[in-house]
């Protein structure tokens, strides 16, 4: 069994074991959907979840618990089976548009709040 923290870095989710304890500790790892502590033992079927750095969350089951030197890419994907789930596809129809408001149509420019202001009296 390997402690949490050197099991991220062994499996290759963080590049350093201090930056895999920080993330735990920062509340950034979550294991079985409850907060988990660096020294907490994984065990193999457990879910964790890391939020990473652009803010989306990846979801791992854990298959291979006794890792706890960091291994190579083949052996560190075999390690864990990645359950994040797929992100919707981008619709084509709005792909490389920018919003573009019409003339007129945004806030009121500062003559026309003071028509305004005339027109209700104040």
């Amino acid at each position: 069994m390997a402690r949490l923290d050197a099991w991220l870095w062994a499996v290759r989710l963080y590049k350093t074991r201090s930056l895999a304890t920080a993330a735990v500790r920062g509340g950034h790892v979550r294991v079985d959907d409850k907060l988990a502590k660096a020294s907490q033992e994984v065990v193999p079927g457990q879910v964790i979840r890391v939020r990473q750095a652009d803010h989306e969350d990846k979801l791992v089951e854990v298959v291979d618990s006794t890792l706890v030197k960091r291994v190579g890419a083949p052996l560190a994907q075999a390690a864990y089976r990645d359950r994040t789930p797929e992100k919707p596809k981008p619709i084509p129809e709005m792909m490389g548009k920018v919003a573009v408001r019409d003339r007129g149509t945004g806030r009121p420019t500062k003559r026309e709040r003071r028509d305004l202001d005339r027109l209700r009296g104040r």
